[in-house]
């Protein structure tokens, strides 16, 4: 049956952000179990998911507080639509979410994933213009870099051409800053902040009637290749929002439920956005569900005397607030309590990033490691002196990821730039394992 299902594998399944000629010259891995921070194929070999399941896994997988929430809830019900009914697990999680929130945020829109979480916002906002009467605010501003997930509304407010470039006839027109980014910026982190921040005033200064919000992650762009934006820029995004009345969004999909050291991103910035976005850490990547959260303000414009009003927000899915999701959301917010997450991370962070100096940063072709707590980005270089980088063609990363699989830990890169976002369980002892692997694949496949 293991062949049976690797062929079929082959033969059936179409793999997301995968070139599937190349997909079948390869033996699949084919997933049965997993145990704490451990994936289990079908042959019973083990890999470390150092990606946390593409940065959604938070606990570790088959944890049996999260399997019991989800048994409870589906011996209750399993579904049933939040279109003109309630349910208990929705209305729990709504007010444990704005609990954990940036303060502020007090409305929870339910959608599916981080995907329909920012279609989500952007509709909120965009509709939210419309009805204060101002008609010509439909632009949105976005990063260098940027995405955001891979519906027409997300793609559009994406900014990397090897995703997005295809679909440029479907999107619609948006303004671009230049994504802060200070290892491949010609100045000091400080002016590097100072000349995002400039080009966004432009734009706002000269074009701000008709931008409904800024759109960005806070702090690292995960796809982008874990840039880490310099401190102080998202507080500089926020003012000048303010200065010239424009919404914020954000999108703390991949950024949030602890994965940078706070429940929030932003909150390292002590920043408050007029939207959000969280999914994937949201349920501690069991399943599916993500949330758009909004402030009063939003909330109370969609606010109508009757149906007739025209201020209903026309907007829903099939398994919105599903109460599965719902459930085992509750539960991963109840762990994250217990464990006195995510303050008490702090010292697996620190010892994280002290693994990564000593055993990465001496080696020739890593130009830079950078990133936000659980979240790195290794990215690798030609030349270190010049920062001369490999480009996708190059298929430097992928190659090292290869055999960094091979030798026991899961990982997607990025480019040329390795990815580390693992469970926020991990072991002192499992980082030690992961980061030697890395460094083990870069010196065979590069050398040191």
């Amino acid at each position: 049956m293991k062949k049976v299902l690797k062929e079929w594998d082959k033969k059936y399944v179409w793999h997301p952000f995968t070139q599937m000629a190349e997909y079948v010259k390869h033996e699949p891995i084919v997933i049965e179990r997993g145990e704490g921070c451990w994936l289990i194929d079908i042959d019973g070999k083990r890999y470390l998911d150092a990606v946390g399941s593409v940065w959604c896994n938070v606990h570790g997988h088959n944890v049996k507080e999260l399997n019991e929430a989800i048994i409870e809830q589906v011996n209750k019900i399993a579904h049933s639509t939040l279109l003109g009914l309630a349910n208990v697990p929705s209305i729990l999680l709504a007010k444990e979410v704005v609990d954990i929130a940036p303060e502020g945020l007090n409305h929870v829109f339910y959608s599916d994933d981080g995907s329909t979480a920012m279609e989500v916002a952007l509709k909120m906002a965009y509709q939210y213009w419309q009805l204060k009467g101002e008609k010509r605010r439909t632009k949105f501003v976005k990063l260098e870099e940027a995405y955001h997930g891979d519906t027409i509304g997300s793609v559009s407010i994406g900014g990397i051409d090897l995703f997005h470039s295809m679909f440029r006839e479907l999107m619609f027109e948006t303004f671009k800053i230049p994504a802060p980014h200070p290892y491949r910026f010609e100045g000091t982190a400080e002016e590097c902040k100072n000349y995002s921040l400039s080009k966004l005033e432009e734009i706002l200064k000269e074009r701000g009637d008709e931008i409904a919000a800024v759109v960005m992650e806070p702090l690292v762009q995960a796809a982008a290749g874990i840039i880490a934006h310099p401190e102080g820029f998202l507080r500089g995004v926020r003012e000048l929002c303010d200065k010239y009345g424009v919404l914020l969004i954000l999108d703390e999909v991949a950024t949030g439920f602890g994965k940078t050291g706070k429940w929030f991103a932003c909150q390292h910035e002590k920043v408050t956005p007029d939207i959000m976005a969280i999914s994937k850490g949201l349920t501690a990547g069991y399943m599916p569900l993500a949330i758009t959260l909004a402030t009063d303000e939003v909330y109370d414009a969609f606010w109508g005397g009757d149906y007739g009003s025209g201020k209903t927000f026309f907007h829903g899915h099939t398994f919105t607030g599903n109460q599965l999701g719902c459930a085992v959301a509750l539960k991963n917010i109840e762990l994250f309590k217990r464990k006195g997450w995510p303050e008490g991370l702090k010292g697996k962070i620190d010892y994280l990033w002290k693994r990564l100096k000593e055993e990465l940063s001496e080696l020739k072709h890593v130009g830079d490691i950078r990133g936000k707590g659980f979240m790195v980005g290794i990215e690798l270089v030609k030349d270190k002196r010049t920062k001369e980088g490999f480009s996708w063609k190059d298929d430097v990363g992928r190659r090292i990821s290869r055999r960094i699989v091979e030798k026991g830990v899961f990982t997607r890169p990025l480019g040329p730039v390795l990815v580390i976002m693992p469970p926020l369980a991990i072991s002192e002892e499992e980082i030690d394992f992961m980061v030697k692997t890395y460094r083990d694949a870069i010196v065979e496949v590069l050398g040191n």
